[in-house]
């Protein structure tokens, strides 16, 4: 075996746009911007719902708690973009590179879940109002999005432990703009089944289960919602989770467009799509969290109301 192949890596070079240099300055701009909306949108919908009290209901609970975990799941990745852009020697220890990994998986895998516990509090409302308020207590929903955060962090450490546990001992070079763990696994000089069994069975759960759950409970939602007599009740009932709806369908569909299309076969086809790839797997990380809180907002009365009024307050105290 060669002396290369036989040293530990101790760092990752993170490729990014290193091939598009003209390209890192235009998108700093552009994805510095979208975070600072994503601090400020998301920021502000946990203020209202922790301030008024009028939004102090278990669906609102789950907005805030939804909320701050988009500021964790961008504020584990964007500034280590960011610096990418501006640094010219891209690279991120082993151990930097591990945490960044965990705390993505972890926040990606808790979102599937809390999704699907907001679906369940739009269904116990909607189909169930008469229980609501005993259903969905603060002694359910706490532990409820307690769980949530958990389930995410447990099954993140499992998919970074098997990750680390595997000897790099060739090329370094990360071809994304973050420790994508596809991407790091792919650098592995040891067979990587185990990773990727694990990683297909966390899918099943993570993504697949909360996608099924959601899916059944707005078939009961809508059947519910269709059997009430007038069009004004049917169109109020259907405004309460239509926003949670638009959220799920923006989250699920990226992830969907992301890993569902086809790969090119021509070589200069495949250099353009991975460009692609990496851009779409950028963004796709920026466009639900940026847009959460604004459909929320322009989709909910009670939300625009709260945001008014803590402008008004703010306002008046200068």
């Amino acid at each position: 075996m060669e002396a290369s192949n036989q040293s530990t890596v101790t760092e990752f070079i993170l490729l990014g746009l290193s091939a598009h240099p003209k390209l890192e300055k235009t998108f700093f701009v552009l994805i510095l911007s979208m975070y600072l909306v994503i601090l400020l949108g998301n920021g502000i919908l946990i203020l209202v719902t922790i301030l008024d009290s009028h939004l102090r209901t278990p669906m609102y609970f789950f907005l805030g708690n939804l909320s701050f975990l988009d500021i964790c799941y961008t504020t584990s990745s964007v500034p280590l973009v960011l610096d990418g852009f501006l640094t010219p020697r891209k690279t991120i220890s082993f151990s930097g590179c591990a945490v960044q990994m965990f705390l993505s998986f972890a926040m990606g895998a808790t979102e599937c879940v809390l999704l699907g516990m907001m679906a369940f509090d739009r269904y116990v409302a909607i189909c169930n109002p008469l229980r609501y308020s005993v259903i969905m207590s603060k002694a359910a929903c706490v532990p409820m999005a307690i769980s949530s955060w958990v389930a995410g962090g447990a099954n993140s450490l499992v998919q970074i432990s098997l990750a680390v546990q595997l000897p790099f001992c060739g090329d370094n070079v990360i071809n994304h703009f973050i420790c994508e763990i596809l991407a790091v696994l792919k650098l592995a000089c040891a067979d990587i089944s185990i990773n990727v069994i694990s990683m297909g069975v966390a899918n099943v759960i993570f993504l697949g289960v909360p996608v099924l759950f959601i899916f059944v409970s707005y078939i009961f939602i809508l059947t519910t919602i269709l059997k009430i007599p007038s069009a004004k009740g049917r169109k109020k009932a259907f405004s309460t989770c239509s926003a949670h709806l638009t959220v799920v369908i923006i989250f699920y569909g990226t992830i969907l467009f992301m890993y569902g299309k086809p790969k090119s076969k021509d070589p200069l086809g495949a250099d353009k799509q991975d460009l692609t790839d990496k851009l779409i797997s950028l963004f796709y990380g920026l466009l639900t969290p940026m847009l959460n809180p604004i459909i929320y907002s322009l989709r909910n009365k009670d939300v625009k109301a709260a945001v008014k009024d803590l402008v008004s307050q703010k306002c008046l105290t200068q």
